[in-house]
């Protein structure tokens, strides 16, 4: 597959909003906070975000083997991660890369994986609402959040659970001249998404996700104790830095830049952290969760054939 450039500009695009996110925070006092950082967490950091990865990874696994596709271990590991490459992509879609790998190197359908990506975007939501809940109801706040994201959740598995209407939804989409394309192939794909979303799939794809929601969570707690910051239980942690994800991805914008780090700095704040404090810990963060992620998946990229492999 040849990389197209328009993810470049997506990539490019990105780094220039969190740029201009650094500017508009007070970069001397951010960079005065930094000497706080406690260096004995960064192993655990550096190992518990990548190991939370895995769960991911492993219900990718079970969502291709429940659609009978058949990838060797160590090449499905590598098309995986390098779905990471496009994470700052507007909802994650970019990941639709790994489509287009096993298209290239095994001949898999584009209509069938391209719908399982879907799927995955539709389990990290239903996984980050059920961690959050408890949480919200302790701290208090993001319950319109939460109440939204469920409401949102409920009608997409309604419409999937009824043909006639999965198509009837589809058809109005599909009247909008940019969402044509897409449209069509989800329609054939109607099976396979709802095979993905019944039964033991959904048990095992949303215990799987949740237990990745909980691990991330933990890294960022660990971040918040490099910084001597204790003034939040690691579960005030999960439904924090979840509701902020929730309302990056209903933003739309690559990656949620600014949204995330936005809403994030003020939940943290709200609850007594300093500001300044707030803008080091979110951008720490947002370092170890999501630019971890694009460069490992930039090296998994290049190892699997995805930079040059032509169509």
């Amino acid at each position: 597959m040849k990389f197209d450039n328009k993810f470049i500009f997506v990539i490019v695009g990105a780094i220039i909003l969190y740029a201009i996110f650094l500017l508009l925070s007070d970069i001397s006092l951010i960079l005065s906070k930094i000497p706080n950082f406690k260096t004995e967490y960064l192993p655990i950091i550096l190992v518990l975000i990548p190991f939370s990865w895995l769960f991911l990874f492993l219900r990718w696994n079970l969502l291709l083997k429940n659609s009978n596709i058949k990838i060797p271990l160590k090449e499905n590991l590598k098309i995986y991660f390098a779905g990471f490459a496009l994470a700052v992509t507007p909802g994650k879609f970019g990941e639709l890369i790994k489509s287009q790998i096993m298209k290239t190197k095994f001949d898999v359908p584009h209509r069938t994986t391209s719908s399982l990506v879907l799927v995955e975007r539709l389990y990290d939501l239903a996984g980050a609402v059920i961690v959050s809940f408890i949480g919200i109801l302790l701290i208090g706040i993001g319950g319109y959040v939460i109440a939204g994201a469920s409401i949102i959740l409920i009608l997409i598995f309604v419409m999937i659970s009824s043909r006639k209407l999965f198509h009837t939804i589809l058809k109005l989409i599909g009247k909008i001249k940019f969402t044509q394309k897409y449209t069509v192939s989800l329609s054939e794909s109607y099976e396979t998404i709802r095979t993905s979303t019944r039964g033991k799939n959904v048990f095992t794809s949303i215990l799987t996700t949740c237990v990745y929601w909980l691990l991330e969570s933990l890294g960022v707690y660990f971040i918040l104790l490099s910084f001597d910051i204790d003034l939040l239980n690691y579960i005030h942690v999960v439904a924090t830095y979840t509701s902020s994800l929730i309302l990056g991805a209903a933003s739309f914008i690559p990656g949620g830049l600014g949204v995330v780090e936005g809403s994030l700095v003020g939940l943290l704040n709200f609850q007594g952290v300093d500001i300044s404090e707030a803008f080091v810990l979110v951008i720490l963060i947002r370092i170890f969760t999501l630019w971890y992620s694009v460069i490992i998946g930039f090296i998994a990229l290049k190892f699997s054939g995805g930079l040059s492999t032509k169509s």
